[in-house]
């Protein structure tokens, strides 16, 4: 039996796998998918570490439902029954979106860690839960082997003071009504990244745009601001989530007798690009439409992209490099133009060749800085801590 890493990242939608030989430093995944699309129509798709297509196919739900995140843990682990019955699974890492102020760093998870963060799930209800769900189901099928959580928060927790605060009284601050920030290991990849490239910059704002979505400005490679706040409902718009929203349309909708958690299903997965277009989530669905409502949603997200780049400029007093990443940023090049297009007043010009053919550096020679799109590896990030947490045999 050869020792190896798993990794689960189990997101709002989705659940991404990866399998890694154990050991230090973590090389290339040797096995990785994701199931995507549950709740509706969910497909996996799983390649080897030359990219060779293993599976790729719908995912059956129980009972005839829609799949939901248990049937993609489960079809997830037959997978690699099957597919690597070589492999002895050493340590599971897990991304836990939530650490609140508690957990700054990887821990390995116990039923005190696990009650712990169950606590958080009001903070991020669209992936707390699943990222739990997704614990428990490893300890279940690995029950001998370490489970290491990582969190998203975490990485933020380097910001200035000041950053971290809301003008609410310091009292709520203390008992944890505090921007927390998120994205953090995808953050944590591209600074890697760049690092190891030699592409590092002093003044680095990431755009992370996806199903959820944020930025990040990063003052040598620390967190400096970003754009997610208490929870990952704030920032900006998102497929489902609504982004920065006016605290009193929220007070509004209480004194109109709406139920909180109907509130909470409004701006959490009613919301975003989908409230907007009245059609659909998903961006690639949103640019391919000649509906109205379709561009408006797409103009709107362009217009509060740019508000928020802007912003997390000025926290930095600057700009040396935008990196986008994402499903988004790395793959809706004319998104992207739209974008530096209009931060042309900050020097910012594209080369729009490179950046339709999908290259890394897509910015113009004559651009004030560098404009990069990397694919973020939160997977590579979770398996490298995991790494510190093996048993030996």
């Amino acid at each position: 039996m050869t020792d190896r890493i798993l990794t689960l990242n189990a997101g709002s939608s989705s659940v991404k796998f990866a399998l890694f030989a154990a050991g230090v430093p973590v090389g290339r995944a040797l096995l990785s998918g994701i199931a995507d699309g549950l709740g509706s129509r969910a497909r996996l798709r799983v390649r080897d570490a030359a990219g060779t297509v293993l599976a790729d196919g719908d995912l059956a739900g129980a009972g005839g439902a829609a799949p939901a995140h248990d049937d993609a843990l489960a079809a997830i682990l037959a997978l690699l029954r099957d597919r690597a019955p070589e492999a002895r699974v050493a340590c599971v890492g897990h991304r836990i979106v939530h650490g609140g102020t508690a957990f700054d760093r990887p821990v390995a998870v116990d039923e005190g860690v696990l009650a712990a963060l169950a606590g958080l799930e009001p903070l991020a209800p669209l992936h707390q839960p699943h990222n739990l769900a997704g614990v428990r189901a490893a300890r279940h099928a690995f029950p001998d082997v370490p489970q290491v959580a990582c969190f998203d928060t975490a990485f933020h927790r380097a910001q200035p003071e000041l950053n971290q605060r809301f003008a609410l009284p310091r009292e709520l601050h203390d008992a944890g009504v505090r921007r927390y920030g998120f994205h953090g290991l995808s953050y944590e990849s591209i600074v890697a990244q760049l690092e190891a490239g030699g592409r590092a910059a002093r003044r680095v704002v990431v755009a992370h745009l996806g199903h959820g979505a944020s930025m990040c400005a990063m003052r040598d490679g620390r967190s400096v601001a970003t754009t997610m706040s208490f929870s990952p409902l704030d920032g900006l718009p998102m497929g489902t989530r609504c982004g920065r929203l006016d605290a009193a349309v929220v007070l509004y909708l209480l004194g109109q007798a709406m139920a909180p958690e109907d509130i909470a299903e409004l701006l959490y997965r009613r919301s975003g690009l989908l409230g907007l277009s009245g059609l659909s989530g998903e961006m690639r669905e949103l640019l391919a439409s000649a509906e109205p409502a379709a561009r408006e949603a797409v103009d709107y997200y362009v217009e509060h992209a740019c508000r928020e780049l802007a912003a997390m400029c000025a926290s930095l007093d600057g700009l040396d490099l935008l990196v986008f990443t994402g499903g988004i940023g790395e793959n809706a090049a004319s998104l992207r133009a739209r974008i530096v297009a209009r931060l042309a007043w900050m020097g910012l010009a594209l080369d729009e060749a490179a950046n339709a053919r999908g290259e890394e550096l897509v910015s113009a020679p004559g651009s004030a800085c560098a404009v990069r799109v990397l694919h973020t590896d939160e997977e590579a990030v979770i398996a490298r801590h995991a790494a510190r947490f093996v048993r030996g045999p």
